[in-house]
């Protein structure tokens, strides 16, 4: 059925939807194409408690760019702030942390599906499980270190089948090998655990660097990249890389960036990581690690995602403006495309 819906929505003709709304990203007549399959979907944030966040689509191909898909679909706005996306089958599953809700489309053709409006509190960023189960990280109140959460979501009919309560700032969440992996970046605060949730319930903590921002696995490795706690705190520490065995649950190897070095948004190619540091961006191969690395890119980016030999860039700007995506060849390090999104391009994401 999921191959059939591409088939037909792909087959479709483009249509002229007229956007109407003074949003931003919409200020004129747009071109939108009739599916969203084989492109990458940009989600940007808005500005802050006010106005609405939108995603942005690339076809594969770079021919078409579409800003502010899901409004231009289905004529309502997401809500503030969008925060992140994740998929499950033909669905997109939305997270849109200030207004408390997670916001379902189809996946290809971005028309709405359904929504959860209840038992959210300053939800960040959502995984599905096994096809049914979903599972979302919660804040809570940022100021209250005692209320924090990973809702458990079922996928069957939308709700919220189950809290677990979890320490203070989850953030990044991913699964594997049928656990869910929970980064505790500490929200408005500090902290320096990945829950291992299985179920319902936590299993174990690990505890890592401080503020674990960003996570990918690699065959039977956890790599969680630690930005430090930052200069601001009164109590600076350095940025981490620290290597989890997935089947044992423990730390393999931590290495240490400098004292104020504080790295951010990794992401993996093959055997290769990539991170941004103080306005660059580092590559380092898992078969031999030595930090920082080799500095390839120079650029700022608020988020980063590599996939096959290229890498995707989100540049938020000034966070008030329209922000852009560059995408670098990984071959020769080069710029090969440099698109407009909304404002502040947080999350970048592949619809295949």
């Amino acid at each position: 059925m999921k191959t059939m819906k591409k088939i037909i929505f792909m087959c479709f003709t483009a249509l002229l939807i007229v956007a109407c709304s003074s949003d931003d990203d919409n200020t004129q007549s747009e071109y939108v194409p009739a599916a969203f399959a084989k492109g990458i979907l940009i989600t940007n944030e808005g500005p802050f408690n006010n106005g609405s966040g939108t995603i942005t689509y690339v076809s594969d191909d770079y021919s078409t760019v579409a800003q502010n898909i899901y409004r231009n679909v289905n004529g309502s706005a997401l809500g503030n702030i969008v925060q992140s996306m994740g998929f499950n089958d033909d669905n997109a599953y939305i997270v849109v942390s200030n207004s408390q809700k997670i916001v379902i489309a189809n996946r290809y053709t971005f028309e709405s599906v359904d929504s959860i409006t209840t038992g959210l509190d300053n939800p960040r960023y959502f995984v599905s499980v096994s096809g049914n189960k979903g599972y979302v990280s919660n804040w809570g109140d940022p100021n209250n270190n005692a209320d924090d959460y990973v809702a458990v979501l079922d996928l069957r009919n939308n709700s919220i089948s189950a809290t677990i309560p979890v320490s203070f700032g989850p953030e990044r969440i991913l699964a594997a090998n049928n656990k869910v992996y929970v980064a505790h970046q500490g929200g408005y605060g500090q902290n320096n655990l990945i829950s291992v949730i299985s179920g319902n319930s936590v299993e174990s903590t690990i505890t890592v660097g401080d503020v674990p921002n960003s996570m990918v696995v690699s065959g039977n490795n956890l790599y969680v990249l630690c930005g430090g706690n930052p200069s601001y705190t009164g109590a600076e520490t350095a940025g981490s890389l620290v290597k989890v065995d997935m089947a044992t649950g423990q730390v393999s190897q931590t290495f240490s960036f400098g004292s104020t070095q504080h790295p951010s948004s990794l992401t993996l190619d093959g055997t290769n990581l990539f991170y941004n540091l103080d306005g660059k961006v580092y590559k380092v191969d898992t078969t031999s690690i030595s930090l920082p690395g080799a500095d390839i890119i120079d650029g700022n980016f608020y988020t980063l995602q590599a996939k096959e030999g290229k890498l995707y860039a989100a540049d938020a700007k000034d966070f008030a403006s329209k922000g852009s995506l560059v995408i670098y060849d990984l071959s020769n390090n080069q710029q090969i495309q440099d698109f407009q999104t909304g404002i502040v391009p947080g999350g970048i994401y592949f619809n295949e």
